[in-house]
């Protein structure tokens, strides 16, 4: 644990306007400097987890700046493990400005990004796993990305490392132990049971690296990009995902000149919808052709595009080709055939035959619409989100797992060709070591905490 000698001060509300703001401080001294600038009970004699309504009384000057509540947290019974006091005042930010320079006038300190949750992860509050997770909660905009980050925040993915852990710390334990009676060539590590102990921690590893691509699409939102060529309906498909007006729609083909990006949230992941120019080679059009180039790069880079055709004009001919095209440039892809309302849907289906995964929808009429919706859910999720699994939604995290995965492989490695008990040993420490990183059970670089912390906000 590092020491903190000074005491730190920020706003921990939004910027702008509010009908309350919140000024935090922690440190030895948090609670007396705040004594020393509010007009009420003294600070210093009251309990923790107390509110106390008051003033704030200007330093040197004895104007008052604010009526308040403030709440007291004595350490180690605080967020940070130190002595927390959060004054609540009214949300202007010339009010709130200047509690806080009353209070760094008095001997705070501006606390930089993220040092509140850097002190409670330092203090033993929680392990770098947790304190992550309280950013990602911060900053998340979806439902299921706040149950990933409550999930990380209780613990869930610390218990999971906390137990191959122990296990592993056990067996490089025992061979530790054998080491010291070398000369004697005991054997107290059972091979075969640590080797079984290996393929179990793979397998559980390795579920966690699998989960980071449903954890990224979870935290980061998907990215879908609508393709089609010119008058194919894939403005007014936006709009009826939507279900709102957001862009102009008109028979005139071509009017889409640019990508247009909307947020639209299914059963809570976020989906980034692209609706992107009509994609036709032969054009003159200088503008146009910006635009198609743009749509070409929008579906290259897309986590999943939606191709959409008119399920009058299209040939099958036509439709297998853009397959082929898509399988080259996005392998994923849906193929949906619009404006069914023309000669309806079982025409369409019957049409399309050789097609099995097409989805037939009318944008106009918004027919089939929440199908759609769902298919999108399904390409992504795959039916393999649950509130109770941990899903790794962390680069960092993903990062380390890999380098677990490898340092498993090269233990289960050294023990088929009958390595000796002190270079198994490396082996093990080597990957308790990545284990240990992902918590910060073991030495953190502090440029890495900086890079971590610095992300969150400052009052944070």
């Amino acid at each position: 644990m590092i020491a903190h000698d000074d005491t730190i001060a920020a706003i921990a509300t939004a910027a702008g306007l509010g009908a309350i703001g919140v000024i935090r401080l922690s440190g030895r001294e948090a609670i007396t400097i705040a004594g020393q600038i509010f007009a009420g009970k003294p600070l210093q004699e009251q309990e923790s987890h107390t509110l106390h309504f008051g003033r704030i009384i200007a330093p040197g000057e004895g104007h008052m700046i604010d009526e308040v509540v403030v709440s007291l947290f004595r350490a180690p019974r605080s967020y940070t493990g130190e002595d927390v006091v959060e004054i609540s005042g009214h949300g202007s930010p010339y009010v709130l400005q200047a509690i806080l320079e009353a209070c760094i006038q008095k001997g705070a300190r501006m606390a930089m990004p993220g040092e509140f949750t850097q002190r409670a992860f330092l203090n033993g509050k929680m392990d770098l796993t947790q304190a992550e997770a309280v950013a990602d909660l911060i900053a998340a905009d979806s439902r299921a990305a706040q149950q990933a980050a409550l999930s990380q925040l209780r613990g869930g993915f610390s218990a999971d490392l906390k137990h191959l852990r122990e296990q592993l710390i056990h067996f490089a334990a025992l061979i530790e132990l054998e080491l010291d009676f070398a000369d004697e060539d005991v054997a107290f590590a059972d091979r075969a049971q640590l080797s079984g102990l290996i393929q179990v921690l793979k397998e559980k590893v390795n579920l966690l690296i699998d989960s980071f691509r449903l954890g990224n699409v979870v935290k980061n939102g998907v990215s879908v990009a609508i393709i089609g060529k010119p008058n194919a309906g894939k403005s007014t498909l936006l709009n009826a995902l939507l279900n709102e007006e957001r862009a102009i729609v008109s028979d005139i083909a071509g009017t889409t000149r640019d990508t247009i990006e909307e947020s639209l949230n299914i059963k809570g992941i976020l989906f980034r919808i692209i609706d992107t120019a009509g994609i036709r080679k032969e054009t003159t059009d200088l503008i146009e052709q910006i635009g198609v180039g743009r749509s070409l790069e929008k579906m290259r880079q897309a986590d999943l595009v939606v191709y959409l055709f008119d399920a009058d004009d299209s040939t099958t001919e036509e439709i297998a080709a853009q397959q082929d095209e898509l399988d080259k440039e996005n392998g994923n892809y849906i193929l949906v055939a619009n404006k069914t309302d023309r000669k309806g849907t079982e025409a369409a289906r019957l049409k399309y035959k050789a097609f099995a995964d097409i989805v037939y929808i009318s944008a106009r009429e918004k027919t089939d619409i929440d199908a759609l919706r769902e298919r999108l859910y399904n390409s992504v999720i795959d039916g393999h989100i649950h509130s109770e699994s941990t899903i790794v939604t962390n680069s960092r995290h993903h990062s380390a797992l890999l380098k677990i995965a490898a340092s498993l492989s090269d233990i289960q490695q050294g023990m088929d060709h009958n390595i000796s008990g002190d270079l198994l040993a490396l082996d093990i420490r080597r990957c308790l070591h990545f284990l240990g990183e992902i918590t910060g059970q073991v030495e953190i670089d502090r440029d890495i905490l900086g890079t971590i912390f610095g992300k969150f906000c400052i009052g944070k």
